[in-house]
């Protein structure tokens, strides 16, 4: 074979060379994560200058325990998501205008004070709402000190502040509180609700008491009371009694409060009182404070007469007696009723004039609390076997309660597949899961970085049940399309949680939220409504630098890799924790410090 001669060789690879050159020119390799320059912040004009966010590499830092893995779109794909001849473009999600100060990211934004600090403090730029500082400065509910909001744990009717009044209702009821005060055993009241809640100081300080309450109150001339409460740490939601049920299940709450929550409990046939008797477990405790409960004292200042007054106590009284409560006491601004353990001697006494009758058990699952109408009639218990017996099983007391076997499992309520072994595995699992977790997000396993956390897909409270010794606390939402109702189970567990259908907006403000899981939700709400709209109301209610966990099929988690990326959030894939080979991955994205 003849050899090209010297300068033409030399030519050939000449060519050769430009031609890799240009190929590599022009077909640049892609980033591991989106590029500092895409995720610049543009800084808000009507708000302080926000620190920067998040570099590439500290995110890097932050999960370089992880397997990272870094997949194209296409990532086990189906076949005809193959037949594409290139991904989705990426579509950069805009910001709300900045003047809806409530919709978008657009606000003077600060970590809080961690947890315990948060409790009496928090920053005004995060809850910038004057008005309510000054209409409750002097009921001692809250007030502004430079840069902070400081609350002194008072309120309208505890003027002393809400840990003495705690003990009065500790005192009036003769109930023991949670973790029984230190003295050994448990106590018997662990989960609470508080209608009307204000700025949540009686939710706030139950929580040195191992009682974990959910308070709630409506957006209305106190607009940003509920705002307030989570800035602090304390478990809170939107929310208001009016003809639907609450988005809770029956039997759910230890101890329900009202503490002049502006309720009209003596009107509408004594509804308000019965939706109360239906989320309320046997055996469990009322409290009223405010009026009319001591009106003889308090009748001139409350500015009405001693007749309406009367008259509304009277009413209030008789409804109690009609859903068989029994007034344990009134002492001084308190009253306390209970409600039976059972309706044995209950329905037994329907014949009385003016009694309630019982609900068609056919006609409406008492667990039901999503768009379902309250109803004029009591929720009836489960049967017993005797007048002593606890309607629905007795519970263990906390914290024996976290993971003892619950009666709605041993009872069989939720069907045979989620039986008292399955529970114990679940709960087993989902240690090894959040171990996972702390091992691929530094920010959940650094204690006290984050304190509110939503978990999307609760099941039955494993998630939450696994980081209790954190300090933090879990919203567990039970969604409308998950198959079986758990939410009841959860509250056994002495957790708390709300229902929700994410094809809507959660009850709730903006930035209320440091941490939120999801685990298989795009899954089920693949065929419902949107992904980037269930996304962006993740970003909506998420903190700037928060942390959000997905656990679902690689193929669904790819998908949401994108939109994220358009949304300015900083994401990674990571392996399951029984390694490559599961198509379950976990991406964990940061939600990135930008104002508008």
């Amino acid at each position: 074979m003849k050899k090209l001669p010297l300068p033409a060789m030399a030519a050939v690879v000449a060519l050769c060379v430009a031609s890799y050159l240009l190929a590599v020119w022009t077909h640049p390799p892609p980033p591991l994560l989106p590029s500092a320059a895409s995720l610049a912040a543009v800084p808000c004009t009507t708000r302080q200058q926000s620190p920067p966010p998040p570099s590439s590499a500290a995110t890097a830092t932050a999960i370089s325990n992880a397997t990272v893995l870094d997949f194209s779109i296409h990532h086990g794909a189906s076949d005809a998501d193959e037949a594409s001849p290139s991904p989705p473009s990426r579509r950069v999600v805009p910001a709300c205008g900045a003047g809806e100060s409530e919709l978008t990211p657009c606000e003077g934004q600060r970590a809080p004070p961690r947890w315990p600090a948060s409790r009496d403090a928090a920053w005004y730029a995060n809850a910038p709402h004057g008005e309510l500082v000054a209409e409750k400065g002097v009921q001692n509910w809250v007030r502004k000190d430079g840069d902070l909001l400081r609350f002194p744990g008072g309120g309208t009717m505890f003027p002393h502040g809400a840990g003495k009044y705690i003990d009065d209702i500790a005192a009036a009821g003769g109930v023991r509180l949670g973790g029984g005060g230190g003295g050994g055993g448990g106590g018997e009241v662990r989960t609470a609700l508080d209608t009307g809640c204000g700025v949540a100081s009686w939710g706030a300080y139950l929580l040195s008491r191992d009682v974990l309450a959910m308070s709630f109150a409506p957006k209305d001339t106190h607009e940003a009371q509920v705002l307030f409460a989570l800035e602090r740490g304390v478990p809170a939601m939107l929310g208001i009694m009016a003809t639907k049920r609450l988005p809770y299940p029956a039997r759910a709450f230890d101890m329900a409060h009202c503490s002049r929550c502006l309720i009209p409990w003596s009107k509408f046939n004594g509804l308000y009182m019965i939706e109360v008797d239906r989320v309320l477990r046997p055996g469990g405790y009322w409290v009223l404070s405010g009026p009319p409960v001591n009106w003889e004292r308090h009748f001139k200042g409350w500015k009405r007469t001693p007749e309406d007054l009367s008259s509304e106590q009277s009413t209030i009284e008789a409804i109690a007696k009609s859903l068989c409560w029994t007034k344990v006491q009134q002492m001084g601004d308190i009253a306390v009723w209970k409600k039976p353990i059972n309706h044995v001697n209950c329905k037994a006494s329907r014949n009385e004039l003016g009694s309630l009758g019982f609900c068609n058990a056919s006609s409406q699952d008492p667990d039901a609390g999503w768009y379902v109408n309250m109803e004029e009639c009591i929720t009836p218990l489960p049967e017993v076997s005797g007048p002593g017996e606890v309607a629905g099983g007795e519970l263990k007391r906390w914290p024996e309660r976290l993971t003892s076997p619950l009666p709605r499992i041993a009872g069989g309520s939720l069907g045979s597949s989620i039986t008292v072994e399955t529970f114990n595995k679940d709960s087993e699992l989902w240690r090894r899961r959040v171990d996972r977790y702390k091992g691929v997000s530094s920010r959940l396993a650094e204690k006290g970085r984050y304190r509110n956390l939503l978990d999307m897909n609760a099941g039955l409270g494993g998630f939450a049940a696994a980081l209790i010794d954190d300090p933090v606390w879990v919203m567990n939402v039970v969604p409308t399309a998950a198959i079986a109702n758990t939410l009841g189970v959860i509250y056994e567990r002495g957790l708390i949680g709300t229902y929700q259908d994410w094809c809507e907006a959660m009850s709730t403000y903006p930035r209320s939220y440091d941490l939120i899981h999801a685990y298989s939700l795009f899954t089920m709400y693949k065929d419902r409504c949107e992904m980037e709209d269930i996304l962006i109301e993740i970003d909506r209610v998420l903190r700037p630098e928060g942390t959000v966990i997905f656990r679902d099929d690689i193929d669904i988690l790819v998908k949401i890799k994108n939109i994220a990326d358009g949304m300015r959030w900083e994401s990674r894939i990571v392996d399951h924790e029984d390694g490559p080979k599961q198509r379950e991955k976990i991406l964990v994205s940061v939600k990135s410090y930008w104002t508008a």
